[in-house]
């Protein structure tokens, strides 16, 4: 199954500087700079656009500022610049031509917001889904009603000595 275009990666011209690795999480996992960003609650692609128009100096010492808020163990201190400089050179050259773009959504049109094609496969889908509600829907306003095992018969009349009412 493919990602629809919305939600799929494509090929940024910042994949590589997002994908680099700052460095090894617990010994064996890779810290990238997409994760570590994602981490300081800053978008990793608009602080690659943002660090791409910045000259490469300037762009290493912002990354550094950003690295280093990174939680104590990430990182070592002291290769924090020299990270920050690695990292800076896996960014695209300022003025460098972006990727021809993914097809917008199809709901960017105008009155093409339900317009997408479906597939008589996902249509069976959805009525199968559609009718497994309606019979948990049946079953359980059957289950909830409400019984009178509780009330007697009708024509009962109590044994002698015992009034109906209390």
């Amino acid at each position: 199954m493919t990602l629809r275009p919305e939600y799929a990666l494509g090929h940024s011209q910042y994949n590589a500087f997002l994908f680099a690795a700052i460095g090894e999480e617990d010994g064996s996992l890779p810290l990238t700079v997409l994760s570590a960003l994602s981490r300081l609650d800053v978008d990793p692609w608009q602080e690659a656009a943002r660090l791409a128009a910045l000259p490469k100096e300037a762009a290493a010492r912002a990354l550094a500022v950003l690295i280093a808020r990174l939680p104590p163990g990430d990182v070592a201190p002291a290769q924090v610049d020299e990270i920050a400089v690695r990292l800076v050179e896996a960014l695209p050259k300022p003025g460098a031509a972006e990727p021809p773009a993914m097809p917008a959504a199809r709901a960017r049109r105008p009155g093409a917001a339900n317009s997408r094609p479906t597939s008589p496969q996902s249509r069976r889908i959805t009525v199968l889904v559609w009718a497994g509600l309606a019979v948990a829907a049946l079953v359980l306003a059957l289950t909830l009603q409400p019984s009178n095992e509780l009330e007697p018969e009708r024509g009962f009349t109590p044994p002698s000595g015992q009034s109906s009412t209390r």
